[in-house]
């Protein structure tokens, strides 16, 4: 990125941290959404997670090629395109007349979130020298679980004030700010040697992506097996092509850095393990619990407003700390811990177990992140950080598209057809839960072992092994 002053990276700070808070802010209002959704289209439990689902899949097929085509023609152009769509999206959401129909929107709001997720934390990477680097992506961090702190208050309130409707349109102040702030710098983020987009990658990334993906949903039917085998070839195939063309859509060699690998894999689990905990939640809490919307927000808070308190601290802390494996680690333990509380949910809401869950969460979270990200940046050499930032948005996004698609099999198979919520099937939903939360903690001790043998990496660069 071309030299900026002190001031430029100021306001390119807040771009990317108002953007930051976009998208997590929308998906934590549509928690608190999805009883009310369920309601006007007349669907259960299984249905409702494709309102989570399906943008999480539509953000993980977009964000390598974007990813891409930002390196070829600027960063910041594909910025602030997915602040437009997203707007769009947000706007189409809210006239949706049917299921489809918000749905579609949902996944067009993927597209947007993939262009604004895939180029903000190269940007910053780019703009702040390595002493500085820390604070600002932990700040950025932060910002993301600042819009998932307003997101369940102001859900809630408009839940019980309006209807679902109006979530959407609440995220137009904030792109708004974005794409002023963003429009005040003059300079641009470009891959010097990036040469041309790769048409057959593409083809075979979004393909192995959405046949994996697709399978995973429709776990346990004989064909999501035969869906999941043919993704994952195609995966190989990827993975095999790339290395061997000239201008990939991914630099998949990337993987080659030993602690970059194996801190993609740690991200990848921990988001796996506890980004479905909120679907649960709110659900739980308005449906068992019998809160209302701006009730069961309140309580969700606690998650958020932990990590936004912290996320910033623990991001300079890692600054200081010369062995960067220990803030990680000790975050994916804290999660672990929360996962196990989890599994004490009953017929019997206990508030104050779920409270002091979901700020353990929120703790975990916080010591994890901004860390784990950091690291991952700081491991490659500048010349790869457009597919590392790219590889960090999609792994996380992966991860918590696998977490939802994980949920959703799971409530296929306890509850089937059966999947309304309702006094009749509380037992059968709490069983869910309790399932879904020993997959997540046997996720988190993986994730644990890796993120520890990840090795050190004290220099940019420094970690590249066979």
């Amino acid at each position: 990125m071309a030299y900026m002053t002190k001031s430029e990276r100021k306001t390119l700070l807040i771009a990317s941290c108002t953007a930051s808070a976009v998208t997590p802010m929308t998906g934590s209002m549509m928690n608190l959404s999805l009883p009310g959704i369920g309601a006007a289209f007349e669907i259960g439990a299984h249905s409702l997670a494709y309102v989570n689902t399906i943008f999480l899949l539509s953000s993980v097929i977009f964000m390598v090629p974007v990813s891409r085509i930002a390196d070829i023609y600027g960063r910041k152009k594909i910025f602030m395109t997915g602040l437009v769509i997203h707007i769009i999206a947000a706007i189409g959401g809210y006239f949706s007349l049917s299921y489809s129909m918000l749905l579609g929107f949902r996944f067009l709001m993927g597209l947007g979130t993939a262009g604004m997720a895939t180029t903000a934390i190269t940007m910053l990477t780019d703009a702040f020298p390595p002493s500085e680097r820390g604070g600002a992506i932990g700040l950025n961090t932060a910002s993301v679980y600042m819009g998932l702190s307003i997101g369940p208050v102001l859900g809630g309130f408009i839940n019980d004030l309006f209807s679902w409707r109006e979530v959407f349109l609440l995220t137009a102040p904030l792109v708004t700010v974005a794409l002023i702030a963003i429009s005040r710098i003059k300079a641009d983020s470009i891959d010097d040697g990036a040469k041309k987009f790769d048409i057959i990658g593409t083809v075979l990334y979004v393909s192995a992506v959405a046949l994996t993906m697709i399978g995973l949903i429709y776990l346990p039917e004989f064909m999501a097996f035969a869906l999941i085998a043919v993704g994952l070839m195609l995966f190989v195939l990827f993975f095999k092509y790339e290395k061997n063309t000239d201008s990939p859509v991914l630099s998949v060699w990337i993987f080659s850095y030993k602690v970059f690998r194996r801190s993609s894999i740690a991200s990848f689990l921990i988001n796996t393990a506890n980004f479905s905990v909120l679907f649960f939640i709110s659900l739980y809490l308005q449906e068992i619990g019998q809160l209302t919307p701006s009730q069961a927000g309140f309580v969700i808070l606690s998650q958020p407003l932990v990590q936004a308190a912290l996320t910033t601290y623990f991001g300079k802390l890692h600054d200081r700390i010369s062995d960067k494996r220990v803030l990680p680690t000790a975050g994916v333990m804290i999660t672990l811990i929360a996962v196990i509380m989890m599994m004490s949910l009953s017929m019997n809401p206990n508030l104050g177990l779920v409270i002091a869950s979901l700020m353990l969460f929120g703790l975990g979270n916080a010591v994890f992140n901004a860390p784990n990200t950091t690291t991952m940046m700081s491991s490659v050499l500048p010349k790869d950080r457009g597919s590392a930032s790219a590889t960090v948005a999609v792994v996380r996004q992966m991860g918590m598209a696998v977490s939802m698609a994980i949920a959703m099999g799971t409530i296929s198979i306890i509850m089937g057809s059966l999947d309304t919520i309702g006094p009749s099937t509380y037992g059968d939903f709490v069983t869910v839960i309790h399932i879904s939360f020993i997959i997540s903690a046997i996720m988190c001790v993986v994730a644990m072992l890796v993120s520890w043998f990840r090795g050190d990496c004290s220099a940019e660069g420094a970690s590249i092994t066979e």
